[in-house]
C-alpha cells in the first residue's frame, strides 16, 4: 500500500465511491468550566448509511488544497481531501476522508493523515481541523484516537434539513 498525492496521472482516484458504514451509536459532547467532555450512547438498533458520491474534479480540489489517495497496487482504496484556505487560523481543513470497506481498520486513514502533515507544514499550516457528525460514533472515535481534540460543537447546521437534531463536532490537531 502506498500514499500518493492526486494529480492528473491518477485523478480517477477522486471518483472513489462512498461505501456503507455503520451507525451504531452517538457521540454526545458537553462543555463546562473544565472544558469539553463526551460520552457515548450505543444504539439498540444499529443501521448502515452511505453518503452520496461527491464527483470531485481535480481542478476544483487543487484550487483550494490537495487530495491524497491510498493505493493497493493501482487500485485506490482510500481518499482524503484537504482545503488550505478553509480556515484563516492556520489549520488545514480535512474535508473528506474515506476508506473502502474491505480495508477499514488497517490504519489507512491514519496513513493518509500522516502523509498530509508535511504538506500542510510546507504551506504554513500549524494543525489539522475537521468535523464529524455526532451520530457517527466510529468517526468520532477515529479522530480522538489519532490525537485530535474537541474544539467546538455546532447544533444549528441541520436545523432546516431532514437531519434536524444532528450535531457537528469540531476537531483540532496541532503539529
Amino acid at each position: 500500500m502506498k500514499i500518493e498525492r492526486i494529480t492528473a496521472a491518477n485523478q480517477a482516484a477522486l471518483q472513489l465511491p462512498n461505501e456503507p458504514f455503520s451507525r451504531f451509536g452517538e457521540f454526545i459532547v458537553t462543555r463546562d468550566d473544565q472544558g469539553w467532555h463526551h460520552h457515548e450512547r450505543l444504539l439498540t438498533k444499529p443501521f448502515t448509511q452511505t453518503f452520496p458520491d461527491e464527483h470531485y474534479q481535480l481542478a476544483d480540489i487543487d484550487a483550494v488544497g490537495f487530495a491524497l489517495g491510498a493505493f493497493d497496487e493501482a487500485t485506490c482504496i482510500g481518499l482524503a481531501t484537504f482545503e488550505y484556505e478553509f480556515r484563516w487560523n492556520h489549520y488545514l481543513y480535512l474535508a473528506d476522508l474515506k476508506v473502502n470497506q474491505a480495508y477499514r481498520g488497517q490504519g489507512i486513514g491514519h496513513q493518509l493523515l500522516n502523509a498530509a502533515i508535511p504538506l500542510a507544514e510546507a504551506h504554513g499550516n500549524q494543525g489539522l481541523c475537521t468535523i464529524a457528525q455526532g451520530s457517527n460514533l466510529a468517526a468520532n472515535r477515529f479522530y480522538l484516537k489519532y490525537g485530535f481534540h474537541i474544539g467546538g460543537l455546532n447544533t444549528a447546521d441541520y436545523h432546516f434539513t431532514s437531519a434536524r437534531g444532528e450535531t457537528d463536532i469540531n476537531y483540532y490537531l496541532e503539529f
